[in-house]
């Protein structure tokens, strides 16, 4: 199915690689300018331009979404660049996982600042960008971690369950802006995001079993047809809530 997002801006956070890159080629296939956000400089550059070859508009802008300055910046400056900004979808993410007891709390504090508070600086910067505008889209990408806690993932589950509250909390109170909102909510996509734990085997071995398993997990490509899709839907639907699995993932 073709979307068709022409003439619209979407800014994207954590666009350097998996769901966010993605979600950028699929925009911009779909006609809208992105706004490309990340730390890793190279990968944005590139994605830009590959884009731009194709006929695209996009501008790469580096960002660590932790930094309250650097996250106001990076929306302010796609609006700047592109001259407006229809969506903003708030995809950075990272994801430690292991017991509570022991726990290196450097790693809570990593997840919080970029799961949490950088959704919550993207955001809050946009929200009166769009009101002035006329509206606007937020889209936050969480995971089935935010409907469904397990063992060894309990601050994730902290992190991810609060995007979920936060999520429809704006909803409410953005409408009256004429701004939607919509969670997304992936199971087990291949990613970069396990390999965050590359430090922990333990974590490792449970995330390849869990994977051997399900057999054929999601691509990138899958949640970004999810989240263009709820982009795409008429003005007077708002798609709030969006939880895709594989097919043989049990939980």
């Amino acid at each position: 199915m073709g979307y068709d997002l022409s003439g619209r801006v979407v800014a994207i956070t954590g666009a350097s690689s998996g769901i966010g890159a993605a979600t950028a080629l699929l925009c911009a296939k779909s006609g809208a300018a992105v706004a490309l956000g990340a730390r890793r400089s190279d990968r944005i550059d590139a994605l830009a331009k590959q884009i731009e070859d194709e006929g695209g508009a996009a501008a790469a802008i580096t960002v660590d979404v932790a930094s309250e300055d650097q996250a106001r910046g990076f929306v302010e400056g796609a609006h700047h660049k592109l001259g407006r900004i229809d969506a903003l979808v708030n995809n950075a993410g990272v994801m430690l996982l292991g017991p509570v007891e022991g726990a290196d709390t450097a790693q809570w504090r990593q997840m919080i600042d970029v799961n949490v508070l950088g959704l919550l600086y993207c955001t809050h910067a946009a929200l009166p960008l769009m009101r002035e505008q006329g509206g606007g889209h937020i889209v936050n990408v969480s995971s089935v971690a935010g409907r469904r806690a397990s063992l060894g993932a309990a601050v994730y589950n902290f992190t991810k369950f609060g995007v979920t509250g936060f999520s429809e909390g704006l909803r409410q109170e953005a409408l009256h802006s004429n701004v939607r909102v919509t969670i997304i909510e992936p199971g087990f996509v291949e990613t970069e995001l396990l390999s965050h734990n590359e430090g922990n085997p333990f974590v490792m071995q449970a995330g390849e079993k869990i994977k051997g398993e399900i057999g054929e997990v999601l691509k990138a490509e899958d949640i970004a047809d999810a989240i263009v899709h709820s982009l795409a839907a008429p003005s007077h639907v708002s798609i709030n809530e969006v939880l895709v699995r594989p097919t043989r993932q049990r939980t």
